[in-house]
């Protein structure tokens, strides 16, 4: 077996899940260097319009990556479980059955992105002088949802079995690859916005190659043709797993794009600003994301082999360890943040300014309530690696009401900076949700293994 594969059912909670999720994080750090890149290279070369079109942008696209991350971190909650129980034959045919499962999903999303891409900017009231090119960003970024999702896919395959340095690796060949042909497509070849998105494609692709060599060399791994197929019970099993969380994300990034809609009528240089530091979101949730996939392949492994007070050990260990890395996320950001902004802004000296003000004032809340996206986002983790994933689905629905509710209603209350809150309150809905959740699902799970134990 890989040395790089890790049973976590065994040793000290806070030390696996750390060890496991730094990696992630360093990676994830990585991944974020692709939206990063792409907005300094748009901002400093193109512009604030273009910046503002890639902002516009976001949310449509968010919304894709979030239901193709949800469908394969569902999907991966089973594998780990079944790895965890020392299950490989079960194992194998998950496996097999989610990259048939994932890419027919694939299909149907690309050609379901490609038909609402126009109707739903139009929608949002995008700025005529932007939404050309955000149509732009959005086809080629669309196009790319196979590549994407094989990514998520096999990068959820290594994660299941506690791999979290293979993704990492593949992540940082992906960024490099990623900060050249950006350079090279925006700046030298002038390919404009479209540059952008093609760099970032084929940078999924390299990651995504990378992660399926390194599958191919685990023995427990190699799948035979009978473990791709679309077995009735198995795909029911793993779709109710995965379409909550696909779900779950999708309604977050539909209550984004009602934020989205009031920020675009607020004219270019306000979208700009927000979208500069809509750019750092990820890298200011980049370790909560980190410790979410930690929780649910620990867990997950630790509810397959039935150690549920281990669970428990866990997920007191990841609160403790989550809130003290936002903490200093949060002073890193506060102490700094204008001068990340001003790496993605341009424009005359008074654009400069207004648009950096706007930013820094929302990051600057962002940043301050930072502790409680990342208790949200180890709770959720941690139920939906115990196979639950309604509840973390209804702490989605809450997000987008709280998100929706504060986006329209606050800017009309004490005007445009009302928006910066939006965020803050949709982690406060989610919050109250799942940490109730967590008191209830951890009850109920220890109640069946008794049970189930003396039975046996």
């Amino acid at each position: 077996m890989s040395t790089r594969i890790k049973n976590m059912t065994d040793g000290k909670p806070a030390a696996l899940i750390f060890t496991f999720a730094l990696p992630l994080m360093i990676g994830n750090v990585f991944q974020q260097l692709y939206t990063v890149v792409d907005t300094m290279v748009v901002g400093k070369g193109l512009g604030v319009s273009a910046l503002a079109a890639l902002g516009a942008a976001d949310w449509m696209n968010w919304l894709m990556l979030g239901i193709i991350q949800g469908i394969t971190q569902g999907f991966g909650i089973l594998m780990a479980q079944e790895f965890g129980a020392g299950r490989y034959d079960n194992l194998r045919k998950t496996i097999g059955c989610s990259i048939a499962l994932s890419f027919l999903s694939s299909v149907v999303l690309l050609f379901g992105g490609q038909a609402v891409a126009r109707p739903v900017l139009e929608l949002l009231q995008t700025p005529p002088e932007i939404i050309d090119n955000s149509l732009l960003y959005l086809r080629i970024m669309y196009l790319g949802i196979p590549v994407v999702m094989s990514y998520n896919l096999f990068a959820t395959v290594l994660r299941s079995l506690g791999d979290g340095r293979t993704p990492l690796h593949a992540m940082i060949v992906a960024a490099i690859t990623n900060i050249v042909l950006d350079l090279l497509f925006v700046l030298v070849l002038g390919f404009g916005i479209s540059g952008a998105a093609v760099a970032t494609l084929i940078a999924q692709m390299v990651s995504s190659l990378y992660c399926l060599y390194h599958i191919r060399k685990v023995e427990i791994l190699t799948l035979a043709s009978s473990d791709y197929k679309l077995n009735s019970q198995l795909s029911s099993k793993l779709l109710m797993l995965g379409f909550p969380m696909a779900f779950q994300n999708a309604i977050i990034s539909v209550g984004g794009m009602i934020v989205q809609f009031v920020v675009n009528g607020f004219g270019v240089i306000f979208i700009a600003g927000f979208t500069a530091t809509n750019k750092l979101y990820g890298v200011l949730e980049v370790a909560a994301t980190s410790y979410g996939y930690s929780m649910v392949t620990y867990s997950g492994q630790n509810l397959g082999a039935g150690k549920i007070d281990r669970v428990r050990k866990g997920m007191q260990a990841s609160l403790w360890i989550a809130l003290i890395t936002s903490a200093i996320i949060a002073v890193i950001m506060l102490a700094g943040g204008k001068a990340i902004l001003s790496c993605f802004i341009s424009g005359t000296p008074e654009e400069f300014e207004q648009t950096l003000q706007i930013g820094y004032y929302y990051l600057a809340i962002m940043s301050i309530c930072l502790p409680i996206l990342y208790v949200l986002h180890v709770t959720r983790s941690t139920i939906q690696g115990m196979g639950n994933t309604v509840l973390p689905m209804a702490s989605g629905i809450a997000e987008f009401i709280m998100r929706a509710a504060t986006a329209i209603l606050l800017p009309l209350i004490i005007g445009e900076t009302g928006i910066f809150y939006a965020e803050i309150m949709a982690w406060l809905g989610a919050d109250v949700i799942l940490v109730s959740s967590y008191f209830v699902v951890i009850k109920k799970t220890e109640k069946l293994l008794t049970n189930k134990g003396a039975s046996v």
